[in-house]
């Protein structure tokens, strides 16, 4: 295994930021992970990287003991964390050249990783005069320096426009071919694009671990949009079968949800036309991973 934790657990105080955290993460898999803030996603990769010792609990990157083989575990890693500390007199190349030195890497290495994260145009300035994405091009670029097996990335895209944020995430996906990949969000279309696997965590304690496609495969609830020719009310709507909520988005457009895995577009026909209405559009909305993440936190 890549990463293994077992019966991790962290207080601040009288505050437990993890509370027997345990899973494992195998060599290729890119893993979100997911929770809401404060839910102990920073605490648990700060103590990954060896930034913090754990209260209790084991953890392994790549065979190696966080608390005990530290300089072992920092080669193995490249950490991206949320909040990018980069030296803003340095220029982008002098920034990287000096890691490199830190690393004892080969100085090809530099001109691959500025490539390889699209730097190459701002690659003659100070990182003090770049815009907040490329920061975040240059901490990634700084992470991936020394080719390392394993890259935990706390928020990796913050600040970065829609169109580098594809770029990012095709260069963590192609990365995580060979590498494995752990990294820390709150943008869900992120981690639908570019993750395997999903990891929730809430107040401290994991909530679900599961593969991405499965996990919003799952979940049994079933929202459709209809349109009628005619308001309905809502004590007609509510004998719906298999209904458990419905809500009104706009003039005669409403939102029901059912708990059931049959296909409910046939019954709402079926009640319209029992009812004297007809349906003028009638849509099954996709559930992602944004609103199971909101059922399981809530």
């Amino acid at each position: 295994m890549s990463i293994e934790v077992n019966s991790i657990s962290k207080s601040y105080g009288t505050q437990k930021a993890l509370d027997e955290i345990s899973f494992s993460i195998k060599k290729g898999e890119i893993v979100g992970f997911l929770g809401p803030n404060g839910a102990g996603k920073s605490t648990l990769m700060k103590i990954l990287t060896t930034y913090l010792l754990a209260d209790s609990g084991t953890a392994l990157v790549n065979g190696h003991d966080v608390m005990t083989d530290t300089k072992a575990v920092q080669l193995s890693i490249g950490y991206l964390p949320e909040h990018n500390p980069l030296y803003l007199d340095l220029y982008v190349r002098e920034y990287l050249a000096f890691n490199a030195d830190v690393y004892k890497v080969a100085k090809f290495r530099i001109e691959e990783v500025i490539q390889l994260t699209g730097l190459s145009a701002e690659s003659h300035k100070k990182i003090g005069q770049l815009s907040k994405g490329y920061r975040q091009r240059v901490g990634l670029a700084n992470a991936l320096l020394h080719n390392p097996d394993v890259l935990i990335l706390d928020e990796p895209t913050t600040g970065l426009d829609p169109n580098q944020l594809i770029e990012i995430r095709n260069v963590i996906k192609n990365v995580g071919e060979n590498k494995t990949v752990f990294l820390s969000t709150h943008i869900m279309q992120e981690v639908e694009a570019i993750c395997d696997r999903v990891i929730i965590i809430n107040n401290g304690k994991i909530v679900t671990d599961k593969k991405l496609d499965k996990l919003i495969s799952e979940d049994k609830e079933q929202i459709i949009e209809v349109e009628f020719d005619y308001q309905v009310e809502e004590q007609l709507l509510a004998k719906l079968e298999n209904i458990s909520s419905y809500k009104n988005t706009h003039d005669m457009i409403w939102e029901l949800t059912f708990v059931t895995e049959k296909d409910m577009r046939p019954a709402i026909f079926d009640f319209a036309t029992a009812n004297g209405l007809k349906t003028l559009q009638l849509n099954q909305k996709n559930k992602n991973l944004e609103a199971v993440f909101r059922e399981i936190t809530k």
